[in-house]
C-alpha cells in the first residue's frame, strides 16, 4: 500500500511560520491544537527537519488519552513513530533519524507505515511539495502580519485543489489535494491508448483511495462500447470512499442504452470527482456533474487542464 503523506503547518496571514526573534511564536489556537492532535492519532509516523527538532524541541505526541488509548485498541502504539531529517542529529530516546527524505521515505515505508504527517520546517515542508511528495496540505492560518524578511517562510511549487475550509475561532483551516492534477494527467495519458472512434471520445479514468491507484481504465479498452469509468470500476471489487478522476466528465445518458457512468459511479460509492473537460453537446446533452452533485458526490472541475484533453479528441472537431 503506497504511503499517504500529509503536511500540516500554520502561518500568519502573510504567510509566515515563525518569526527571526528567539521565542517561539505561536500561530495556533487551543481548537486547532486539538484539531493537530487529532490528526496525529491518525497517524504511523509524523516528521519535522532538523532546525525544528533543535529549536522548537516538539514532543510530537497524541496528548489526549482517549485517543492514545484508542490506538491501542486499535492495535497500534500509543503514538506514532518520531522522525526527524538531519545530517547532524544524533538519535536520542525513540527518535528515527535519517540524513535525507528519500532514505526516511523507503525505511518507513519498510516499517509498514501507512500514513505520514510532515509538521516542519520551511524546507521540508518544501521538498515535499516541490518534488510532489505529498498528497495533502492541511494550513492554518493566524489573523496575524508577521512582516519580517528574516523569517521562515511557507514556500514550495505545487498545485493544490481546495478541498475544505474549518473555522476555529479566529484561525482559519484551509485543506488541499495536492496530488489532484497529478491523476488527472495520468488520467488523459490513458485516454490515448483509446482505440480510434468517430462516433465516441477518447476517455481516461483513474480510480484511487488514500493516495493508492486501485484501477485504471480507458474509453473502448475491452469492447467497443465500454467507457473509461466505467472499465476502470468494474476491476475495484470496493471502491467506496474512493476518488475518480476522468479526462472527461462522467456521462449521464448513453446512446447504448447501457448504465451511465455518473450512476455507475454513485452506486459504488464513490466520494469525489475530479474530471477536466465538460462533455460538448457533440453525441448526447449530458449533465454528469449536475447528477453527481444531486447524489451528494464532490465534484471538482480542473478547467486547466481542459485543453490537454481536448486535444486528445482533436479529431472529433470539439
Amino acid at each position: 500500500m503506497r504511503m499517504y503523506v500529509l503536511l500540516s503547518c500554520a502561518t500568519s496571514v502573510d504567510g509566515y511560520l515563525d518569526d527571526s526573534s528567539d521565542a517561539r511564536l505561536l500561530l495556533s489556537n487551543a481548537a486547532d491544537f486539538d484539531r493537530v492532535d487529532a490528526v496525529r492519532a491518525t497517524c504511523d509516523a509524523i516528521m519535522v527537519g532538523g532546525n525544528t527538532y533543535r529549536n522548537d524541541q516538539p514532543r510530537l505526541r497524541v496528548r489526549s488519552a482517549e485517543r492514545r488509548a484508542a490506538r491501542v485498541a486499535a492495535g497500534k502504539p500509543e503514538n506514532p513513530y518520531r522522525v526527524v531529517i538531519s545530517r547532524t542529529v544524533e538519535p536520542v530516546d525513540d527518535w528515527l533519524v535519517y540524513s535525507d527524505v528519500d532514505t526516511a521515505l523507503k525505511d518507513l515505508a519498510d516499517r509498514n507505515v501507512t500514513r505520514l504527517m510532515v509538521e516542519g520546517g520551511a524546507a521540508l515542508l518544501a521538498q515535499f511539495l516541490s518534488r510532489g511528495l505529498a498528497d495533502e496540505l492541511q494550513l492554518a492560518v493566524a489573523p496575524l502580519f508577521v512582516g519580517d524578511p528574516g523569517a521562515p517562510r511557507l514556500h514550495g511549487i505545487a498545485h493544490a485543489t481546495l478541498a475544505g475550509v474549518e473555522r476555529l475561532d479566529q484561525v482559519v483551516v484551509l485543506r488541499y489535494h495536492l496530488r489532484d492534477h497529478h491523476y488527472l494527467r495520468q488520467a488523459i495519458e490513458l485516454s490515448k491508448l483509446c482505440p480510434p472512434s468517430e462516433t465516441a471520445f477518447a476517455v481516461g479514468a483513474v480510480v484511487v483511495r488514500d493516495g493508492e491507484v486501485l484501477a485504471t481504465g480507458y474509453s473502448r479498452e475491452s469492447d467497443e462500447h465500454i467507457h473509461a469509468e466505467e472499465a476502470a470500476l468494474a476491476k475495484v471489487a470496493d471502491a467506496r470512499g474512493a476518488t475518480v478522476y476522468s479526462s472527461l466528465e462522467p456521462c449521464s445518458i448513453r446512446k447504448s442504452g447501457r448504465r451511465p457512468c455518473a450512476q455507475r459511479i454513485i452506486d459504488a460509492g464513490i466520494a469525489r470527482v475530479v474530471y477536466a473537460w465538460r462533455e460538448p453537446p457533440l453525441f448526447v446533452h449530458g449533465e454528469g456533474a449536475e447528477v453527481l452533485k444531486n447524489a451528494t458526490i464532490e465534484v471538482t472541475e480542473l478547467t486547466e487542464l481542459a485543453a490537454e484533453a481536448r486535444a486528445v479528441n482533436a479529431m472529433m472537431g470539439s
